[in-house]
């Protein structure tokens, strides 16, 4: 299990990770639990370790609306190619946002198909200095100790600072759509993190029987950058 623990001047909260705007007003409809895009290509991590451009939009349809995340390569290469890599091969399509805890995280990573799971268990990454903090909106890898980030990552709910100092390297932030992150259901908390591992073995199956209210990763795909305005022209 991987695990992160956080300095929060609460409870000893802890981030795992296995092996290692309003809603819209037709929200998508959860896919097939067996669901994700190019299933060939995911079977083999290996291959998949294309580089990511400098600066990438990465758009994430869920069962409550869209969300935006802003990757800037700066600020951790080894982790932005790793999640350029999943969702340009439809990775999180189909992957529940399994862990959900109000002011601090929104997890997910783990795909609904076990094969998939499996595969990636021991694709790890090495870990990238820190060049920016855990500050609201922006996303990390979930780590279980030095160089072990595999497929999970968390979007920051709140200010994590605490994290920076353990390692926890942002790579990109949301750019729209924190909105729709925040309507994402929060009953379970921490819940579902004792049970990474069925989720590993069983996919999404798993966690639809036993925590079925759990919103979900729809499709992500990649997006150029949007493109930065353009500079004010010079008065006389």
């Amino acid at each position: 299990m991987r695990r992160i623990t956080t300095a929060l001047g609460i409870c000893a909260l802890a981030l795992f990770s296995a092996g290692a705007v309003q809603a819209q007003n037709q929200p998508a409809k959860k896919p097939a639990a067996g669901a994700g895009g190019s299933k060939a290509a995911l079977l083999h991590p290996e291959t998949l370790k294309a580089q990511a451009p400098a600066e990438y939009d990465a758009k994430f349809t869920t069962t409550k609306g869209d969300f935006v995340v802003h990757v800037t390569r700066a600020w951790a290469p080894i982790g932005a190619d790793r999640f350029y890599n999943l969702v340009k091969h439809h990775f999180f399509d189909g992957a529940s946002l399994f862990r959900v805890v109000s002011g601090f995280v929104v997890q997910f990573g783990l795909g609904p198909d076990p094969a998939v799971n499996k595969a990636w268990e021991s694709a790890k990454i090495k870990d990238d200095p820190v060049k920016s903090s855990n500050k609201p909106g922006t996303i990390t890898f979930a780590t279980a100790g030095p160089n072990t980030r595999t497929t999970q990552v968390f979007i920051n709910l709140g200010d994590n600072a605490g994290l920076d100092r353990q390692g926890f390297a942002p790579f990109g932030e949301v750019t729209s759509g924190m909105d729709v992150i925040k309507q994402f259901y929060s009953g379970y908390g921490d819940a579902t993190t004792n049970h990474q591992g069925e989720i590993t073995e069983q996919g999404r199956n798993y966690l639809e029987k036993n925590f079925p209210n759990l919103d979900v990763v729809t499709k992500a795909v990649i997006e150029p950058a949007a493109a930065a305005p353009a500079a004010p022209k010079a008065t006389q």
